[in-house]
């Protein structure tokens, strides 16, 4: 099992940045791919950003809302992933959580069901 906790949420304006920071403990899965996810009032949980972290490029993969404006990167010394989140929008306003889950399932990793851990989520709220 891996224990993770998210850090860096917050308030900002439409067009602001935040970078997310999920630090897990332990690397039960020879083949871990972090992902982050997030879950919107009344909407499901849906999945923004994945990493392998096994190799030193990734692959990692971004749901189409999200790209060109999110980035995920690992930093394996630092048992930590990141999302840096640029040109935020309104429609980004969620919680947002980490996930680990061990394999990298290409397309699949971003669907929830393939992970195992989750960590507690972080709010972010983006005003217009």
């Amino acid at each position: 099992q891996v224990q993770l906790v998210e850090s860096g949420g917050g308030s900002v304006q439409a067009g602001g940045s935040l970078r997310l920071s999920c630090e897990f403990s332990g690397r039960p899965y020879m083949d871990m791919t972090m992902g982050w996810f997030r879950q919107a009032p009344g909407k499901e949980r849906e999945g923004v950003a994945a990493i392998y972290t096994v190799t030193v490029s990734g692959p990692t993969i971004y749901a189409d809302s999200v790209k060109g404006r999110f980035t995920i990167s690992r930093d394996n010394d630092k048992n930590t992933v990141y999302l840096q989140m640029n040109s935020l929008k309104p429609e980004d306003t969620a919680i947002y959580y980490c996930a680990a889950g061990p394999f990298w399932y290409g397309d699949r990793s971003l669907f929830p069901h393939e992970y195992r851990d989750w960590g507690q989520g972080t709010q972010v709220t983006v005003s217009s």
